[in-house]
């Protein structure tokens, strides 16, 4: 009698190739999750919902004097259940002359503190770090390295409506 095993037809796996497989396959998913944010900001713009950025009324134009700025609030259209009180968005308003109008947000462009606007001066005042601003949003003094932001505004029916959905910023236009 010989002492032969008979060969097996199976595929052995050695336990060499199976720890390899498995940490390539490891790596591919640390890959992929680490990449994930990434692959997400490239393809933001194609991805954007804009469904919430709407033209959205302040008022009849009858309740900003002309050559005052009054403060102004609107309900944000990008909203969710739960904001409550957040919802009402704060804006400067500011009447040049006959109809000409300067809609401000509210923040200040150094880091986004609430401006307030003092009218003895003429000035718009961030108490974070001192920034100041002229009537026209432009820098007078301080930190902020340009002037408030705007937003965007028409005359509809006797209504001032500013395009809102998103704080105005460097990279917004409507």
């Amino acid at each position: 009698m010989s002492d032969e095993r008979p060969l097996r037809d199976e595929k052995v796996v050695a336990r060499r190739t199976l720890l390899m497989k498995l940490g390539i396959a490891f790596n591919v998913l640390v890959v992929a999750a680490l990449s994930a944010p990434f692959v997400g900001y490239v393809l933001s713009p194609l991805l954007r919902n804009t469904r919430y950025l709407q033209w959205v009324s302040l008022g009849h134009i009858d309740t900003f004097p002309e050559g005052q700025t009054r403060l102004a609030t609107f309900t944000n259209p990008f909203k969710r259940p739960w904001d409550g009180v957040t919802l009402q968005t704060a804006c400067w308003v500011r009447r040049t002359q006959g109809t000409a109008f300067q809609v401000f947000a509210i923040n200040c462009a150094h880091l986004g503190c609430p401006v307030r606007w003092f009218p003895q001066s003429g000035l718009f005042m961030c108490p974070c770090h001192g920034g100041v601003y002229y009537a026209d949003g432009s820098v007078a003094a301080g930190p902020p390295p340009r002037g408030l932001f705007e937003y965007p505004n028409k005359l509809q029916n006797g209504e001032l409506m500013i395009f809102a959905g998103q704080l105005p910023t460097l990279s917004t236009k409507p």
